[in-house]
């Protein structure tokens, strides 16, 4: 089970957001029954890029054969 404060992987595109598989976010909040959660996504900066509804369906736990690669961001949803 997925809580507050762990970190995720998407395997699904947010395109309003300039998000791609791969990217990796922090859950800010896990709707009821985990339904859908908050995703907040940052740059490497720190900078917030976004907090996404993600479904469960398109986000996975990190994992410890996980590896951080950085790209720059297209295009930043305002």
């Amino acid at each position: 089970m997925l809580l507050e404060h762990d970190r995720v992987v998407l395997t699904a595109p947010i395109e309003s957001d300039g998000l791609m598989p791969g990217d990796v976010g922090t859950i800010v909040h896990v709707y009821r029954h985990a339904m859908a959660y908050e995703v907040e996504f940052l740059m490497l900066d720190g900078t917030t890029v976004c907090v996404a509804t993600v479904p469960p369906t398109s986000m996975r736990p990190i994992t410890s054969r996980d590896l951080t690669h950085a790209r720059p961001l297209e295009y930043v949803g305002t």
